[in-house]
């Protein structure tokens, strides 16, 4: 059976394109592209004579055999061992809102079904809801009502959004939000279906959703006593 990770890239802004190439090449068609910037301090970039460095953050779904693949390619096509070139890492996926929307997410990458989540014993899930540009309300409206709490908006772009419409039936545009919350386990379930049921496929947000396991926490406990 096949394990499912999101794939995180962060790259120098002018080497994304080489990434997204690779990454269409070699089974990692969907993406969602944000914006970064490296946080080195002004006296570590005058010393290496740099400028301030522009990021690219791009985000894959990827099975455990696709990612091998990928880290092979990695490291002697890209060469991402080399210091300043990028890093590249996985984060276990627990779940993924809709049959449809985890074909459209793995193709042609034999994805076996598995075990609905990778790691036990977690109290906290961070829900990840791509959706179309302007409707993080949307998002946010229908995820409240189920017990979410609050979430961040960032901007970003689709890539690979035309092949959508053969697994999901619809056109998707290129400009996203992705809308992060971070809620308990227990309640992720709820708040996963009143997204894709308000917000999802058959709604303008076109939103999809899956949950990333999350081992520990830090802020959250005056939210959670309040609502308790």
């Amino acid at each position: 059976m096949s394990e499912v990770f999101m794939m995180v890239t962060i790259t120098d802004r002018k080497r994304a394109p080489e990434f997204l190439e690779f990454y269409k090449e070699n089974k990692a068609e969907v993406s969602i592209v944000t914006l970064g910037k490296g946080t080195a301090n002004d006296e570590v970039l005058d010393y290496l004579g740099l400028e301030v460095a522009e990021k690219t953050v791009i985000l894959s779904i990827v099975t455990d055999s696709v990612w091998k693949m990928l880290k092979r390619g990695l490291q002697r096509e890209l060469q991402i061992d080399v210091p300043g070139v990028g890093i590249a890492f996985i984060v276990p996926v627990s779940s993924i809102g809709g049959k449809r929307e985890l074909m459209f997410l793995t193709e042609n990458q034999d994805f076996e079904k598995g075990e609905e989540t990778i790691l036990k014993e977690t109290t906290h899930e961070l829900l990840v809801v791509i959706a179309n540009q302007g409707y993080n309300e949307m998002v946010m409206d229908a995820a409240r009502k189920a017990g979410a709490a609050g979430g961040t908006v960032l901007h970003a772009k689709g890539v690979g959004m035309k092949r959508a419409e053969k697994f999901l039936g619809v056109s998707l545009v290129s400009e996203k939000e992705l809308v992060l919350i971070v809620t308990k386990t227990e309640q992720k379930n709820d708040i996963m279906r009143a997204i894709m049921k308000e917000a999802g496929m058959e709604t303008k947000a076109k939103s999809l959703v899956f949950s990333l396991p999350v081992t520990s926490t830090a802020g959250l406990r005056l939210i959670e006593e309040e609502e308790e």
